[in-house]
């Protein structure tokens, strides 16, 4: 046996006319409670190595957490708490309260698991809450929450651009609440991911390596950022007021509007393709917006009070969105260079260098 670093080596042996064997690291087998006869699982990664686990049953099978929490704390804080347990991946979630779990901290629980993807209430007393993870481990591939995600931020983004084109409430509501199904989605992809890096056994059922893991996990968390921004662009609504935004100002922030969109399915198209000049021409357009930004901003110099207002944050959001779109054009070229797909290494870009994709002139 050879240890090096914490490594443990082993030599091969050959037993018989065609058998291999490798001896196992004692500590190893007895931290487990194996024994002889006990199964170990082989698990063939892409890049050569093998993952092994004792075959002990389905992954997390006997696991359960169990959180205490305060009648006391605020709801904001409580499901934040909820939220970081559901990614940490526990099939099993106790929430428990020393004493009568209140109206409201159980409302807060019930809501929560309404919002979620797989937890559902399997017992409720006086004092906690049980929550089982009812999907599995893999009930939706994570490429095709990627997409279902890019496919409810654009319909947000052009419904948020309605909203702010017409000044209508009921729209601007409308692209808030669907906010909660993008982060759902997000944070559903969090805890897959979060699982794989800890059990085999469920990064094997998602298909993945762990560069593909970080990938998806990188592009989730920009749809959700830019989810954010088309919920900041309708909420100007409200900023607004009876006040109506000049429309040629409006037009212009539209052409912003729609190179942006344009650019993140050209970017996730990059991303699924792998191909690597089209995700360069995401990036590559900094120039064109920085100018159309600066055009935009000296017509709102001249603008004042809450017209103003709402005309920066949307000017801020589309800039920002478009720039989303850029980091994940940037996530792709990262992914094909990892896999081996293009010829020549991708330039990186400058940093401090405004960038930008594509965006529709006016």
């Amino acid at each position: 046996m050879r240890t090096q670093g914490g490594y443990h080596g082993r030599r091969i042996q050959k037993t018989g006319g065609s058998t291999f064997i490798v001896s196992l690291p004692k500590a190893w087998v007895t931290s487990r409670n194996l024994g002889a006869g006990d199964v170990l699982m082989f698990v063939p990664r892409p890049d050569g190595s093998l993952l092994l686990y004792a075959d002990s049953g389905p992954a997390g099978e006997a696991t359960k957490r169990t959180v205490l929490v305060s009648n006391d704390m605020s709801e904001d804080h409580l499901f934040r708490r909820l939220v970081a347990e559901y990614i940490a991946g526990a099939p099993l979630l106790e929430i428990r309260t020393s004493g009568r779990m209140q109206a409201r901290t159980r409302n807060v629980v019930r809501g929560f698991a309404q919002r979620m993807i797989g937890p559902e209430i399997l017992e409720e007393t006086s004092e906690a809450v049980v929550l089982q993870d009812v999907v599995g481990a893999n009930p939706l591939p994570i490429p095709q929450v990627i997409r279902r995600m890019h496919q409810m931020v654009r319909a947000m983004q052009a419904d948020a651009m309605a909203a702010f084109r017409t000044q209508d409430a009921g729209i601007a509501k409308d692209v808030m609440e669907r906010d909660w199904e993008v982060d759902r989605l997000h944070w559903f992809v969090q805890k897959q991911v979060t699982t794989a890096l800890r059990d085999a056994r469920t990064l094997t059922s998602l298909g993945l390596t762990l560069p593909e893991c970080a990938t998806y996990l990188l592009a989730s968390r920009v749809m959700e950022r830019i989810a954010d921004h088309a919920v900041r662009i309708a909420s100007t609504v409200a900023v607004f007021g009876k006040e109506k935004p000049p429309p040629s100002v409006v037009a212009e922030l539209e052409g912003l509007a729609t190179g942006a969109s344009q650019s993140l399915t050209t970017a996730l198209e990059a991303l699924e393709g792998k191909k690597v000049d089209e995700a360069n021409e995401v990036v590559d357009a900094a120039e064109r917006l920085a100018r159309q930004r600066e055009k935009i901003l000296q017509e709102l110099a001249t603008k004042r009070g809450r017209v103003a207002v709402g005309l920066a944050y949307v000017l801020e959001s589309l800039e920002r969105s478009a720039l989303y779109a850029a980091d994940l054009a940037e996530i792709a070229i990262n992914h094909a260079v990892e896999l081996g797909e293009p010829k020549e290494p991708a330039a990186p870009a400058r940093r401090g260098e405004s960038r930008a994709p594509a965006l529709a002139t006016t």
